[in-house]
């Protein structure tokens, strides 16, 4: 089974037993904030990890449980998403309110976008970003990507944010 690692973080396979954490970490309205703008119901987080693993079963890629090394948590998730009539090859992350401001979305997301250009052998991956949240904006410009332009996403407008894989620098 796939298992990435960096410092503090193994990125994982989603497991049933995650499904506690996943749905209390999606039900936070600030985690989704940005992300729909409104929490899920537990429910809904069940459905939302069933996609994730889909994803992964169909296309061969998707997002990681992120668990933080330290104290065997699960945190959130980073990962690839790319499904039927979406606008690219997405790299995105999604931790848990309280483990923002410590680093782990970068560290996370580097690592999975070294596998994505290095193992998936893909040549440009995007980020699809909520124009007013600032953190994630970020993340990607910390990660070498630059704005590429905007669509429109379930509704809402959000902006384009893209590397090649010849910009990319571990």
């Amino acid at each position: 089974m796939l298992k990435l690692e960096t410092e503090r973080l193994i990125l994982r396979m989603l497991r049933v037993d995650d499904a506690e954490e996943y749905a209390r970490i999606h039900g936070d309205p600030e985690v989704m904030r940005y992300l729909g703008g409104k929490p899920f119901s537990t429910l809904e987080a069940w459905r939302h990890m069933a996609f994730l693993v889909g994803h992964w079963e169909l296309l061969g890629y998707g997002h990681f449980a992120v668990e933080e090394k330290s104290s065997g948590r699960l945190i959130g998730r980073i990962g690839f998403l790319n499904p039927e009539g979406w606008p690219g090859f997405e790299i995105g992350w999604t931790l848990a309110r309280e483990s923002w401001g410590k680093g782990y979305a970068i560290e996370g997301a580097r690592r999975v976008l070294s596998y994505g250009f290095e193992e998936l052998d893909r040549e440009h991956v995007i980020s699809l970003i909520n124009p007013d949240n600032t953190p994630s904006i970020k993340v990607a410009e910390r990660l070498g990507e630059k704005l590429e332009g905007k669509t429109e996403l379930f509704g809402n407008e959000v902006l384009i944010y893209g590397i090649d894989r010849a910009d990319w620098v571990t």
